[in-house]
């Protein structure tokens, strides 16, 4: 049972599957999971956002009144992951919780359908020594996922931006939103108001998470499947599939809040006001200025949702991806 997807071929040298497969095959699963997890993905961002710089260009909501002493003994704790969604539906009816579905399934496809492209394509082109079922080591795995991972988040940074900003508009003041009509809008109007460039504002800390997502997750996923089915003898199927990719999406979870906490700050921030200066530099300084200002727990802000979207999102998106790549498989 073990040649059943094309990830795990039998000892001859893995045939080379058509690199759209792995594409197709990602974006549709990416695609399926993205929507069913999308309102638990709102609810992190909101949440990560919240006790922010004042500089972000927010004066005026609760959360800027809360941070503008800056000094960390004023901030009030952030609402839970309930009381944030409870909020949302509150303030902005349940449609905010869909805020930004547009640009998170274009996202989705470009970004992930990339990402299990590549990771594909990387392991199949991985010079050296295989196990007995065409797998490779570990380390070589988490080095395709590396790759996977950053060539997959320079492709999908554009509507990865727009998503962060669609999901964030709600908590500005009304003079300060952005009012993008949908993923589309939000990339013309960036390219018009910015510059192109702008489009690729946070990758960096964008292409990091990616790749310690995507190793964590693909070569976790890979690992985690190949022991069960070599350990229990069962069948490669749903049950294996649920279980490997459940660890994949606590061990992505852990590896990458504190950088997806800069990500979202990086995206969604805006010049001072008065300086015109921006608050943070980059990655590390974010995170080095969070864990300043709001303690060493503030890079794990967020943390239950970004498990809770992690874990059935790993789960819906390896079972869909392993789906449609047996689809494929069919097709020569």
């Amino acid at each position: 049972g073990l040649a059943t997807t094309p990830a795990m071929a039998t000892n001859a040298p893995p045939k080379k599957q058509a690199p759209w497969k792995g594409f197709v095959a990602g974006s549709t699963g990416a695609m399926l999971s993205g929507a069913v997890t999308h309102p638990i993905d709102l609810v992190k961002v909101r949440m990560q956002l919240y006790g922010q710089c004042v500089g972000d260009g927010v004066a005026g909501t609760r959360a800027s009144v809360a941070s503008s002493v800056s000094s960390s003994s004023a901030i009030s704790p952030p609402p839970g992951m309930m009381r944030t969604g409870f909020l949302v539906v509150k303030h902005e009816g349940a449609k905010g919780l869909y805020k930004g579905l547009s640009a998170s399934l274009m996202r989705q496809a470009s970004f992930i359908g990339t990402k299990f492209g590549a990771y594909d394509l990387l392991k199949s082109a991985m010079p050296g020594d295989r196990d007995a079922n065409g797998a490779l080591p570990f380390w070589k795995m988490t080095l395709c996922g590396l790759g996977a991972g950053a060539i997959g988040a320079a492709v999908g940074n554009p509507a990865d931006l727009a998503m962060v900003r669609m999901q964030a508009d709600g908590r500005l003041p009304m003079e300060a939103r952005r009012h993008y009509r949908h993923g589309g809008d939000a990339l013309v109007r960036v390219v018009r108001e910015e510059g192109v460039l702008a489009l690729w504002r946070g990758c960096a800390p964008t292409v990091n998470r990616a790749m310690i997502v995507t190793a964590s997750q693909m070569a976790v996923y890979d690992k985690s499947k190949a022991t069960i089915l070599e350990v229990s003898h069962v069948k490669d199927g749903l049950a294996v599939q649920t279980g490997a990719s459940f660890m994949a999406g606590i061990v992505a979870a852990l590896t990458s809040n504190p950088i997806d906490l800069a990500k979202s700050r990086l995206m969604s921030m805006k010049p001072d006001p008065k300086t015109g200066k921006m608050p943070y530099s980059g990655t590390l300084d974010c995170i080095v200025k969070t864990v300043k200002g709001e303690g060493i727990g503030a890079v794990y802000k967020g943390l239950i949702p970004t498990t809770a979207r992690q874990v059935p999102l790993n789960v819906v998106r390896f079972v869909s991806v392993e789906w449609c790549k047996k689809v494929l498989h069919a097709f020569e």
